[in-house]
């Protein structure tokens, strides 16, 4: 633990350090800590600069890095919704920063790497443990069975509501949390620490279930059960790690398809996406909805309508279409890709494509499990969400993003220790010529 808070580095260096952790301890909580915590490391970053350590900045990784932002900023030229569009610009601005302060910044990201994500790591845990304890004061306070947290009161958005998060953003936290403790824990050979990080493990997962996102869930199904194998292991131990964490993985199917409230989140309501409307329903479905968006799309597939637009055209369509209520909620499209074409058409789709394709390459040739993992649940959750359009989206997108990609690049300093007692056994040996 000590490691964690006591590092050896210059001042501006332990600085930035004890910055990049402040913000990944500030994301699971409101947007103000983490933006706050952004502007005083960009300032810190320009306070310190030296030329000796500036990246190289107009690259194609750094275009590549902020594509998200510069497709927004094209697409405002002929948007719908110049007010919106402007509004999206201030959104996307971590897009458009991290990577230029990463550039500019002196700090040896892969040096620290894992003592920032074991610190996040470590932050979501404690986050679970306090949501937890927050559930079971409120079933204690009403006088409620225990098993009541099991119940549709205390999962989903529910559970996440003490801290104000969208279940599902909440969930890529955790995720990446959880896929680095079992890194860790694969890797340990201490037993105390592995004990340690396995007790995490199952708090984080237990935060997954009850947090109940069906895509992160599904991207964590394929992460630990297909990518871990084939990135980190061989032989024997695949095998064994297959086994295990197949079993564990139908036992945790097992027990949701055995809790009423857990079956209607995982399936029942999966179903009712997937599904034409009917009556009774609270909202419209999703695919009626990316219904809309599609058809909105084949009106104009090539340029969309412009940054900002999206609200705009779907609400009159929904309207039109008598989906009152995703009217009057102002509902997205809710899946990233459509997001795209409609704001951009098929050039800005094509970009967020290549961006998605450019992480997957470098996380496969470095066989970075962690990098592989994030681009793998941002293309999963991408399909049932506008990550993007969120805050928390946004900053877990631009930070994340940057951070693997700057780490991938860093070379490992390794320095060479000069062998001085050949030198000194060299000089003690030559007779030494003393002019007189």
């Amino acid at each position: 633990m000590k490691e964690l808070f006591l590092i050896k580095d210059t001042l501006a260096n332990k600085i930035s350090y004890y910055h990049l952790m402040l913000f990944l301890f500030s994301l699971p909580f409101d947007r103000f800590y983490s933006h706050l915590i952004l502007i005083s490391f960009g300032a810190h970053t320009l306070i310190q600069i030296r030329k000796s350590t500036i990246k190289p900045v107009f690259t194609m990784q750094t275009m590549v890095l902020q594509s998200v932002f510069f497709v927004t900023l094209i697409s405002t030229i002929y948007s719908l919704n110049t007010l919106q569009a402007y509004r999206e610009w201030e959104l996307y601005i971590p897009v458009l920063i991290f990577p230029l302060l990463f550039c500019f910044n002196a700090l040896d990201l892969k040096k620290y790497r894992p003592q920032l994500l074991l610190a996040f790591a470590l932050c979501c845990t404690v986050t679970i443990i306090y949501l937890y304890i927050n559930a079971l004061a409120t079933i204690g306070y009403y006088k409620m069975p225990l098993f009541a947290i099991l119940s549709p009161a205390f999962t989903n958005h529910n559970f996440s509501e003490p801290i104000d998060m969208h279940a599902t953003f909440f969930s890529l936290q955790i995720a990446i949390a959880l896929v680095y403790l079992l890194f860790r824990l694969i890797n340990e050979k201490v037993a105390s620490n592995k004990i340690v990080y396995g007790i995490c493990c199952l708090i984080l997962a237990a935060g997954i279930v009850q947090l109940s996102s069906k895509s992160v869930f599904f991207a964590l199904f394929l992460i630990v059960n297909v990518a871990f194998p084939y990135f980190l292991l061989q032989g024997i131990q695949r095998k064994r790690f297959m086994i295990i964490s197949a079993s564990f993985t139908a036992l945790v199917i097992v027990g949701i398809f055995n809790s009423r409230a857990f079956h209607d989140r995982f399936l029942g309501e999966l179903r009712e996406d997937l599904s034409s409307s009917f009556a009774g329903q609270t909202v419209e479905p999703r695919l009626e909805r990316w219904k809309v968006a599609a058809s909105l799309i084949a009106q104009s597939p090539v340029i969309g309508y412009g940054a900002g637009s999206e609200i705009k055209v779907l609400k009159e369509k929904y309207f039109e279409k008598k989906f009152y209520r995703s009217f009057l909620s102002r509902l997205n499209a809710h899946n990233e890709y459509l997001s795209f074409l409609l704001k951009s058409g098929i050039w800005g789709l094509a970009a967020y494509l290549a961006t998605l394709g450019y992480g997957f390459k470098k996380a496969v040739s470095n066989k970075d499990i962690l990098f592989f993992s994030f681009m793998l649940l941002l293309a999963v959750v991408s399909l049932s969400e506008n990550i993007l359009d969120a805050d928390k989206g946004v900053m877990f997108y631009s930070f994340f993003f940057s951070f693997f990609v700057f780490v991938s690049d860093q070379k490992v300093n390794i320095q060479v220790p000069i062998k001085r007692h050949k030198y000194l056994r060299k000089v003690a040996t030559n007779r030494m010529v003393v002019p007189s």
